[in-house]
C-alpha cells in the first residue's frame, strides 16, 4: 500500500508543470520620506515594489534609477512606518495602461485603479505606458477643422483634427471652464481628460459639470490630485496619453485634454532634484523639460489607422510670464497656443482669449479663403486699437485723423461681442465662420 501511495503521489506531482523560481527580494538601506534606496535588487527602471514586512503597514514604490549599487526609488504612496533593512520585493513589471471601450466612463487614478466605486475594469487591452514609437512620415497633414463649440476658437484659431494646442495663462483666469466649454461640444469620438496635480476638489467639480450626462459615456479620466507623488503624477500624464493611442489604433477620432502640463513638468523637477540633478532655469533641472517633448509628440494623427488625437493642454505661466520656461517649451513644441488674458477677464470678458498673441499653426490648412480673409481683418483692427487704447480712453485721439483707428474704434464692440461667449453656450464651427465672415469678410 505505502508502495502504491508513493507512485500515485509521485506520479501526481510530476504530472504538473512546476518550476520553482527564487523569490526576488532586497533591503531599505535609505528613506526620506519620497526617495528610497534599496540593496540586494537588479530590477528595470519602471518596476513597481511593495517596501515593507508582510502584514505589516507598507508603500509601493516605482525604479527610477541606480547610484553606486543601490536601487532608486520614488515613493508611489503616503507615508509608512517603515523601518531600517525593511523588505523590498517587486510586485509588478514596467508599466502598462489599460485601454480601450472597458474603460468608457470610467475614472482612474494614477496606477490605473478605478477610483469612481463603479468596481473593477474587465476585458480591457494593454498598450505600454511609454508609448509605441512611431514614423514622421505616418502622423500625416492636418487637414480636418474639429468643431470645439467655442466661437472665438472655431473662427480666429481654428483647431484641425491631429493638432496639438496649448491653453496658456496664469491662475484663476479660466483655463478650466474653457476646457469644459470644449469638452461639453467637442466632435470626437472620444474624449480622455488627464487632471494632472491639480486640487481634489476640482476633480469632482469636472465630472459632475463638465463630463456630465452624455459626455460622461464617451469619457476616461485619469485623476491625479497635487497631494499625490510626483511619480504618480507622471504615471498619469503617461497613463491618459496611452489611452488615447489605444483608441487612435482603433482608428477613433480623440480629444486628449490634459489640465496641467505644467505640474507634470513640476512633478519632473521634483524627482530631478531628488536625483541630484543639477537646477538650471527657474529651478527645473534639464529631464523635466526635455520630458515634455516626449510626451507631447505622442499626440497627432495616425496615416495606418486612420485615427488621431487631438491634444489640449493647459499651460500654467507662473506669475503671467509668458517666457517660463515651460510656457517657452510647451509654445515651441505645440502646433498653437491660446493665451488668456488676466486684463481681459477683470473687463469681463470671458473666455478671456487673447487674440494677438494667440495662434493656431494649422489654420491656413483648414480653412477657406474667405474665412481666412475675415479673420485676418478682426485682427487688424484689434491690433490697431489696441495700439492706440490708451489715446482713446484719454480722449487724444481726434475722429477722422486716421482712417483706420476710425476703423478699429468702430469694430471694436463688434469684436468684444463676438469672443465673449457664455459657459453654457455652444457655438458651432458653421455658426462661428459665418458670423465672422458676415461681419468682417467685406471689409478689406
Amino acid at each position: 500500500m505505502l508502495t502504491r501511495f508513493a507512485d500515485d503521489y509521485l506520479g501526481a506531482l510530476g504530472a504538473h508543470d512546476f518550476t520553482p523560481a527564487a523569490t526576488v527580494s532586497g533591503r531599505l538601506s535609505s528613506f526620506d520620506g519620497l526617495l528610497m534606496e534599496a540593496v540586494g535588487l537588479t530590477l528595470p527602471v519602471g518596476t513597481v515594489c511593495r517596501v515593507g514586512a508582510p502584514g505589516a503597514t507598507g508603500v509601493d514604490a516605482e525604479v527610477i534609477g541606480f547610484r553606486n549599487g543601490r536601487t532608486l526609488m520614488m515613493n508611489l504612496g503616503g507615508p509608512a512606518a517603515l523601518l531600517p533593512r525593511a523588505p523590498v520585493k517587486p510586485i509588478g513589471p514596467p508599466g502598462e495602461a489599460e485601454i480601450g471601450a472597458a474603460l468608457l466612463g470610467r475614472v482612474v487614478d494614477g496606477a490605473g485603479q478605478p477610483i469612481d466605486g463603479l468596481g473593477p475594469i474587465r476585458g480591457a487591452g494593454r498598450w505600454p505606458l511609454a508609448g509605441k514609437l512611431q514614423s514622421p512620415l505616418d502622423r500625416g497633414r492636418v487637414l480636418e477643422p474639429m468643431d470645439v463649440g467655442v466661437r472665438a476658437i472655431n473662427g480666429l484659431l481654428t483647431l484641425g483634427q491631429g493638432q496639438r494646442v496649448g491653453i496658456m495663462a496664469g491662475s484663476g483666469v479660466g483655463k478650466s471652464v474653457l476646457l469644459g466649454m470644449m469638452v461639453r461640444a467637442a466632435q470626437a469620438d472620444v474624449v480622455v481628460v488627464g487632471l494632472i496635480g491639480e486640487r481634489s476638489r476640482e476633480v469632482a467639480d469636472f465630472l459632475e459639470t463638465k463630463v456630465a450626462g452624455a459626455a460622461r459615456a464617451r469619457s476616461v479620466v485619469v485623476a491625479v490630485p497635487a497631494n499625490h507623488s510626483p511619480v504618480l503624477r507622471i504615471r498619469g500624464a503617461l497613463r491618459a496619453t496611452a489611452i488615447a493611442e489605444g483608441f487612435r489604433a482603433e482608428g477613433k477620432r480623440v480629444l486628449l485634454i490634459m489640465d496641467s502640463l505644467t505640474r507634470v513638468a513640476h512633478a519632473g523637477r521634483e524627482i530631478g532634484l531628488a536625483l541630484g540633478e543639477p537646477a538650471s532655469a527657474r529651478g527645473y533641472p534639464p529631464s523635466a523639460i526635455a520630458m515634455l517633448p516626449n510626451l507631447i509628440e505622442r499626440a497627432g494623427g495616425c496615416v495606418r489607422s486612420g485615427g488621431s488625437i487631438t491634444a489640449i493642454y493647459t499651460v500654467l505661466a507662473d506669475g503671467d510670464d509668458g517666457n517660463d520656461p515651460v510656457v517657452d517649451a510647451a509654445r515651441s513644441i505645440l502646433d498653437g497656443h491660446i493665451v488668456l488674458s488676466r486684463a481681459m477677464a477683470e473687463r469681463g470678458v470671458y473666455p478671456a482669449i487673447d487674440i494677438g498673441p494667440s495662434v493656431s499653426r494649422v489654420m491656413t490648412d483648414i480653412v477657406d479663403k474667405p474665412h481666412a480673409m475675415a479673420a485676418r481683418t478682426l485682427r487688424r483692427h484689434l491690433s490697431t486699437y489696441e495700439e492706440n487704447r490708451d489715446l482713446v480712453l484719454m480722449g487724444a485721439y481726434r475722429a477722422g485723423t486716421d482712417p483706420a483707428i476710425d476703423a478699429a474704434i468702430a469694430c471694436h464692440p463688434a469684436i468684444t461681442e463676438f469672443i465673449r461667449q457664455d459657459e453654457d453656450e455652444i457655438v458651432t464651427l458653421v455658426d462661428a465662420v459665418t458670423e465672422l465672415t458676415g461681419v468682417f469678410g467685406q471689409d478689406g
